[in-house]
């Protein structure tokens, strides 16, 4: 996140920088037949952001499936509140995990697609972009998929008109993280590992990051300083672990970047009894990478085949949507499953009770008023601890040898959230 980092270090205002940056590259969509169009009232277009390809792309791994099969649930269709019909237009685009790429599909969609809804899919680097495109030029915005903190913070703070969120919150993160770590005996010294973006600064700020609750349970926290991420080489970091003596590594990676620590961790020597990360190890492939050391590692769970809501849209529950990913895709389920079919389903909820959803304002309004239980949870802003934000489950979890897969994600702490008993205990990495 250069791009934010420069704007907010040169004091330009971004909001000035985003508005020329409203043309865009076209590409094809999925358009309804004529002679659909002409039996409806209109067609409503949905803009789907996604990071389909880059160094995220394990993020929107489960988008385009999601996508398609919401189309084919729907038939291509919408009934509104106001009792007709319309046809059904879901714009997909790649924001290529950059968010120059995300800003600037945002703006063509709003301004030259004239979409009537926009929906963000997953990370910061593609949700905080289009958010600041969508409030600049009132379009309503749904997203999920990363900590609220990170995409109200660095816009000020305050309430939106235009963009919501649901999603858990990085404070609830942090203290699943020592969640996991009581339920282990170690010596409660931490080492903490952030990368130099939006992410990092976030995870790692002294004043709500990843070190406060971890200092205020009693541990020791030792910080060597950011990584640029991508890098090769993660001596001075380890070097600086092995000083202090740390039981424990906690803090938020990629999965290229953690697969390159973990391995040179165990060239140098170097064998903690915990590693806790977050975005790195939520995806099945990301620790089968790592092959033999990838078990045991954990982190947060935002959602799992446990999760016992029925999806709103095709009535399947949380088993059924993993079971069918596996057969149809021939991998494992893998977490933003679950948050890609929550987030449509919240979006064609909003449409479906708009006064008019072909008019931004009145989509606005059935987006705020939002009371739905998705896959995830339930989602209503209600006005805490945000305007603009619905916070959702979040457990914690480690990585175990499988059955049918190398790996299987197991619940193993619930401190901050009760929907689940723990599957297991927490046991140390065995290296």
């Amino acid at each position: 996140m250069a791009y934010y980092n420069k704007l907010v270090k040169s004091g330009i205002s971004r909001r000035s920088m985003l508005r020329g940056m409203g043309a865009g590259v076209a590409a094809s969509t999925l358009g309804m037949p004529t002679y659909l169009r002409a039996q409806t009232a209109g067609t409503i277009k949905v803009a789907y952001i996604t990071p389909a390809t880059g160094p995220l792309g394990l993020f929107g791994e489960t988008d385009g499936y999601t996508v398609q099969k919401i189309r084919d649930a729907l038939g291509g269709t919408l009934q509104s509140a106001n009792g007709d019909t319309y046809a059904l237009e879901i714009l997909e685009r790649d924001s290529q995990s950059n968010p120059n790429k995300a800003a600037e599909l945002a703006g063509d969609l709003i301004l030259n697609e004239e979409v009537h809804l926009v929906v963000p899919a997953s990370t910061t680097d593609t949700i905080l972009p289009v958010m600041e495109q969508a409030e600049l030029y009132e379009a309503p915005c749904i997203s999920s998929g990363a900590p609220w903190q990170a995409v109200i913070f660095p816009r000020g703070g305050g309430d939106f008109n235009w963009t919501y969120h649901f999603f858990w919150g990085l404070d609830e993160a942090l203290n699943t993280f020592v969640g996991l770590w009581d339920g282990l005996e170690t010596n409660k010294k931490v080492g903490m590992l952030f990368p130099q973006n939006i992410d990092g600064e976030t995870w790692g700020n002294n004043e709500y990051g990843l070190p406060v609750p971890t200092r205020a349970a009693g541990y020791e926290v030792t910080i060597p300083g950011y990584f640029q991420p991508r890098t090769n080489d993660f001596s001075a970091q380890i070097a600086a672990f092995k000083e202090a003596g740390v039981d424990i590594i906690g803090g938020i990676t990629y999965p290229d970047d953690l697969k390159t620590f973990v391995t040179q961790c165990n060239q140098q020597g170097f064998k903690p009894r915990a590693v806790t990360v977050a975005a790195a190890l939520l995806f099945p492939g990301g620790v089968e990478a790592m092959g033999e050391l990838g078990n045991g590692m954990s982190s947060e769970v935002w959602w799992t085949p446990a999760f016992p809501f029925p999806s709103t849209i095709t009535g399947q529950d949380s088993a059924a949507l993993a079971a069918q990913w596996e057969t149809d895709q021939n991998r494992q389920w893998t977490q933003p499953l679950g948050y890609s079919h929550a987030l449509l389903e919240v979006a064609i909820d909003i449409l479906k009770r708009s006064t008019d959803p072909l008019d931004r304002e009145a989509n606005r309004v059935s987006m705020a008023a939002t009371d739905i239980t998705t896959v995830c949870g339930p989602v209503k802003f209600a006005g805490t601890p945000h305007k603009n934000i619905c916070t959702m489950p979040i457990f914690g979890g480690q990585w175990v040898k499988g059955e049918k897969y190398a790996y299987d994600l197991k619940i193993v702490d619930n401190s901050v959230n009760q929907l689940f008993s723990p599957e297991q205990a927490i046991v140390p990495i065995v290296w």
